[in-house]
């Protein structure tokens, strides 16, 4: 079985001839609950480190050791066992929960498992809480066995991961499990088991800049915390840090991926970064082709080593993303980053592309006061479809302008012009009332053309400025906002 770095081990990267020995599940469960723990108890002394674990090396086994894990392979004649020892991570607020997020990136991302974990009772090693579970696992009508252990301390998980389709190494693997003992992290105390980890953040929630509007931070039912900055918005979950950058000069222009993605890194990620080490660009053809950058770097304001992505995809403009590790980027966003090519599936992008998502902002009924403009043109070019003649041109250009004055009055004014050239149409509508805001995500205007409107409403952040975002609540179906800037 090939050596793989860590998380980049795919149920598609198993060579075939390491699956050849059928095992029957009554072995599997037999094998797992009788020799694979994390216990208390110690079969050899250590004389390894890797981060904060310390562990005996089984003798004999093919070791490959990298940045994020050591591994130790052995096979013979179509039998196989692989253990990944895998550095610390900043941990979650219960073992369980350790678990769970690692079982969803590290087993899934090696091998595609048939059922959900089975869980071994909790057990514990030193001041360390310790899960695990097992799953069958079957490649090309062959049968294996993933099993996971996540010792969970200090407000870190260490992960082991034992892959294997045999019991002929159960001893030697025994042994290596038993022998691994944890360091406690420098400066760490030990949170009691389900309070939130000390050092769970990359950094304190950042105070948002003084903008004069009245809501500067936004707060998400999933998670994330989003507050106005400076030279961008800055959305904060757990352990990960996004940077949702305003546009600037020299950071898009026409260029391959490679010398772009060089250029937006100099000049918005490199000025806060040192030591930069391993960066590397990254691309992936289709229509609307994303754009990577990515290393790891001293973080120059925290003293911290970090993991740091760059991105853009369509009209994202560039996004930043900062984890402690690969390991805490990969464990939010599902996929590894190193991983990208070519002619990889370009859905492994969603999640990143909707982080421009989180540039949100309530609104208050003082924020509004000034004009507010919208301009939209749309041409197009038409010939005959059997002739292949000139059939003219058709237009299409409108301009809405909200004026909001005292005591919550406004008038509101749309002019449009559509048609063929030489026989367009024009229309000037304009209404004026009084508005609302029955809640932070909404306006209510109390004559619109005909009568009263609401529209779904919110700010977005530019450089210095803000920009205003309504969607007709009555018809929300497009999930299209007309964006307004301030005339």
């Amino acid at each position: 079985m090939p050596l793989q770095n860590l998380n980049s081990v795919r149920a598609e990267e198993i060579n075939s001839d390491s699956l050849n020995k059928t095992i029957s599940m009554k072995k599997t469960l037999f094998l797992i609950v009788w020799v694979l723990s994390l216990s208390t108890s110690s079969f050899a002394q250590p004389s390894e480190t890797f981060d904060i674990a310390a562990f005996q090396p089984p003798k004999g086994w093919n070791k490959q050791a990298g940045p994020d894990s050591v591994q130790f392979a052995i096979e013979d004649k179509g039998n196989y066992c692989l253990i990944m020892l895998f550095k610390s991570v900043p941990g979650l607020s219960s073992p369980k929960e350790n678990f769970d997020a690692a079982w969803s990136t590290i087993v899934k991302e090696a091998v595609t498992v048939s059922s959900a974990p089975q869980m071994f009772p909790a057990d514990t090693k030193g001041e360390w809480q310790v899960a695990g579970g097992f799953a069958p696992f079957e490649k090309n009508g062959e049968k294996g066995v993933a099993v996971l252990y996540t010792a969970t301390g200090f407000g870190k998980m260490v992960n082991a991961l034992v892959l294997t389709n045999t019991q002929a190494y159960e001893a030697a693997t025994t042994a290596f499990l038993g022998s691994i003992s944890f360091k406690k992290p420098a400066g760490a105390s030990q949170p009691p088991i389900g309070a939130a980890p000390t050092g769970q953040s990359i950094s304190p929630q950042p105070t948002a800049r003084k903008s004069g509007f009245k809501f500067s931070t936004s707060n998400f039912d999933d998670g994330w915390t989003s507050t106005e900055q400076e030279d961008w918005v800055e959305a904060v979950k757990g352990q990960i840090k996004v940077l949702i950058h305003y546009p600037k000069a020299g950071t898009i222009f026409p260029a391959d991926p490679e010398p772009l993605t060089n250029a937006a890194w100099d000049i918005l990620v490199a000025p806060r970064y040192s030591s930069l080490k391993n960066y590397k660009t990254a691309y992936i053809t289709t229509y609307n082709r994303p754009y990577l950058g990515m290393g790891y770097a001293t973080e120059r304001a925290s003293g911290r080593q970090v993991f740091v992505l760059l991105f853009r995809q369509g009209n994202s403009g560039w996004i930043e993303f900062v984890a402690p590790d690969k390991n805490s980027f990969i464990q939010q966003f599902k996929f590894d980053p190193e991983t990208i090519r070519w002619d990889s599936d370009s859905d492994l992008m969603n999640p990143l592309a909707q982080m421009v998502n989180y540039n949100k902002f309530a609104v208050a009924a003082s924020d509004l006061g000034g004009t507010w403009t919208m301009d939209f043109t749309g041409v197009q070019q038409l010939y005959n479809v059997y002739t292949g003649n000139y059939a003219g041109m058709n237009i299409h250009q409108s301009n809405q302008e909200f004026v909001f004055g005292a005591g919550n009055s406004y008038s509101w004014r749309l002019l449009v012009v559509s048609g063929m050239v030489g026989n367009a149409q024009f229309a000037n509508v304009k209404s004026a009332g009084t508005f609302s805001v029955p809640n932070n995500w909404q306006i209510r205007f109390s004559k619109i053309e005909s009568g009263p409107k609401t529209y779904n409403a919110f700010w977005s952040c530019i450089k210095g400025a803000r920009l205003l975002h309504l969607l007709d609540a009555g018809s929300p179906g497009t999930g299209i906002y007309d964006v307004y800037g301030k005339k």
